[in-house]
């Protein structure tokens, strides 16, 4: 698989994960900033590294099983594996501006802002 390929198939991922959302935010993983890594290989297997909002989450299991559903189905992925880390933690600056947005718009505040008056903007 050329370069230029893993890369279409990377932006049909992106597209597919921005379809599963997290149970407690109603914004999906991605712009949520829960995905730390997607790696293709030449043969099209496709290796994500992601978080979660909080480390004991219940419900950790079925948010990776959905996550390895929804990329198993864009054409051109032969398999994936998900592997779920916690290093770095999760915080909203890993947010994209799309999550940003729609945090706001559902919560009423800018969570990035909260989140650096609170830290300090660490992590």
């Amino acid at each position: 698989m050329s370069a230029v390929d893993k890369e279409d198939l990377k932006k049909k991922i992106i597209e597919v994960l921005k379809t599963v959302f997290d149970p407690e935010i109603p914004i999906n993983i991605y712009d949520l900033g829960l995905i730390y890594k997607i790696d293709i290989d030449d043969e099209g297997v496709v290796n994500i590294d992601m978080t979660l909002t909080a480390p004991g989450c219940p419900i950790a299991h079925i948010l990776v099983g959905m996550v390895a559903e929804a990329v198993r189905s864009v054409p051109g992925v032969k398999d994936v594996n998900v592997k779920l880390v916690f290093d770095p933690p999760w915080s909203p600056l890993r947010m994209t501006p799309e999550g940003r947005r729609a945090f706001k718009e559902i919560f009423g505040y800018d969570i990035v802002e909260a989140w650096i008056k609170r830290t300090g903007g660490e992590r």
